[in-house]
């Protein structure tokens, strides 16, 4: 007999937030209630080849939540440290359980029943599923509710409205003074063509040298609003009430996040090169789902490219309803 929707559902989340998104994005998405497992491996273990990591469950660190039995019926795992982990679950339950790994867990695919990486990651097999953009946590319904709740905070702000979405500096990107001051420089010259109203949310990897810089800029014009840390973050209001969004390129979460909205969105590069990272960008330009802002009112159809947590979602419903030997 098929079950549609399994009894258990254990996510182990990492506790780097582009993980933990991902992972809890994808078990809020089947509708079903979930175990959210909080892990992590210390040494020597979180050094090991994931596909060779003997008693894995004996290298969770002491902040981990235990991985004891009863088994889960359905594992989901997102990150080159949960991946001894899923699997480990799985062999301990004796086959049972189905292990869902989020990216790509390299020569470790063939051991997940469902692999879901990016589409610039290039895996392949009968078990991978390729995806556009990263998971995340919107949806329209937290959308819509910020929507409501951010709707006077928004009012004074003229249209078009355009949402800026500031990321930071990380091993690859810099934000620094000068790449800030040349985002401002396009900032202006959409003010001048369009009219546009900008809402500027900084996160918590902005630079600080930037942040001066957008601080500056705020206080010397009337169509700006700039969030720089301090008090409640505006992130989803920005997200559902913005004609427009503008997003920083050292972040696929944010990207992705932005594209879920169906608004248009353009990216802007930071300084520095990721060969990995670009060809996350290069896929989404050549699908048109982006453009790179270059002072003009961003125009991509990002409906061009589906909603990556609900494909996904209805992958993990297909696995949990199919015939187990």
């Amino acid at each position: 007999m098929m079950t549609p929707y399994p009894s258990t559902i254990w996510a182990l989340a990492l506790p780097e937030a582009g993980f933990r998104s991902q992972v809890i994005g994808l078990a809020e998405a089947l509708h079903q209630p979930f175990i959210l497992k909080n892990v992590n491996l210390k040494k020597p273990w979180s050094l090991m080849p994931v596909r060779f990591c003997p008693f894995s469950l004996m290298g969770l660190d002491a902040a981990s939540d235990m991985l004891t039995p009863p088994w889960p019926d359905l594992v989901i795992s997102c990150g080159r440290r949960t991946i001894p982990l899923a699997l480990a679950i799985k062999r301990a339950s004796g086959n049972k359980t189905l292990a869902v790994h989020i990216q790509d867990p390299k020569s470790a695919t063939p051991l997940f029943d469902l692999v879901i990486p990016m589409t610039h990651d290039g895996a392949k097999g009968a078990n991978v599923m390729q995806v556009d953009t990263a998971l995340h946590r919107i949806t329209e319904e937290k959308l819509s509710e910020a929507a409501s709740y951010w709707a006077h905070s928004f009012s004074e702000l003229q249209r078009p409205l355009v949402g800026v979405i500031l990321g930071g500096s990380n091993r690859t990107y810099r934000f620094t003074k000068d790449v800030a001051e040349r985002m401002i420089t396009l900032l202006d010259q959409l003010h001048s063509s369009t009219g546009a109203y900008f809402y500027i949310a900084a996160s918590r990897r902005t630079d600080d040298e930037a942040i001066h810089v957008f601080e500056r800029f705020s206080k010397a014009a009337s169509h700006i609003r700039f969030w720089k840390g301090e008090g409640e973050n505006p992130y989803l209001g920005i997200l559902a009430l913005s004609d427009a969004l503008i997003v920083t390129e050292d972040s696929v979460s944010m990207i992705s996040e932005a594209l879920s909205t169906g608004k248009p969105v353009a990216t802007f590069p930071l300084a520095g090169v990721s060969a990995r990272h670009g060809l996350f960008i290069e896929n989404l330009l050549n699908k048109g789902a982006v453009t790179r802002f270059d002072g003009t009112m961003p125009n991509a159809v990002s409906a061009r490219i589906p909603n990556s947590t609900t494909i996904a979602a209805n992958a993990v419903r297909q696995l949990l309803a199919s015939p187990r030997s």
